[in-house]
């Protein structure tokens, strides 16, 4: 078992996609792909790091699959982990709530105990506000699919080299 899982709905098809390019980017073996349909309290508290994927849906929301899960998530103890979260959102379409699920996700992660891991320059994008940004920088990896499809390979790859550097997939 590795160090480290990976959590994302399967079913979610640019999600899914981004989380593939992560899986590769980490090495196909360095971490473990978690299905967050099927997660429980025992798969997140089994790694010691943890990589979390979401979109924004609507006006700012988690969707269902994470939004579903929130009342175990909110009982974890996940005290000395490290978690790092992606999002995806649309900041030409949603510029009030470009990936919205950054923030939620990272506010439960914390209130859990976990460090978070992974802050991202919010450099290169326009947008008006973000529950995923705080003091100036993203709170993990914001990807845009939508409107700058070009830049997502780049920062997948500089994102997880400063994971690995903070012992993510080793």
């Amino acid at each position: 078992m590795n160090k480290t899982g990976l959590f994302y709905a399967t079913g979610t098809e640019k999600t899914a996609a981004i989380a593939r390019k992560i899986v590769e980017a980490f090495g196909d073996d360095a971490i473990d792909v978690v299905p967050v349909e099927r997660a429980w309290k025992k798969e997140f508290e089994r790694y010691e790091y943890l990589v979390a994927g979401t979109s924004t849906w609507f006006d700012g929301e988690l969707p269902s699959y994470w939004d579903e899960m929130m009342p175990e998530l909110q009982t974890l103890d996940l005290s000395g982990k490290k978690a790092a979260i992606f999002g995806l959102g649309d900041q030409v379409n949603y510029p009030d709530n470009f990936v919205d699920g950054i923030g939620l996700l990272a506010e439960v992660f914390k209130a859990c105990g976990a460090e978070l891991a992974g802050y991202t320059s919010t450099e290169g994008y326009y947008f008006n506000q973000s529950k995923g940004m705080k003091d100036g920088r993203f709170l993990g990896l914001a990807i845009d699919p939508e409107t700058q499809p070009e830049k997502t390979d780049g920062r997948i790859r500089r994102w997880v080299e400063e994971l690995k550097k903070e012992g993510f997939g080793s």
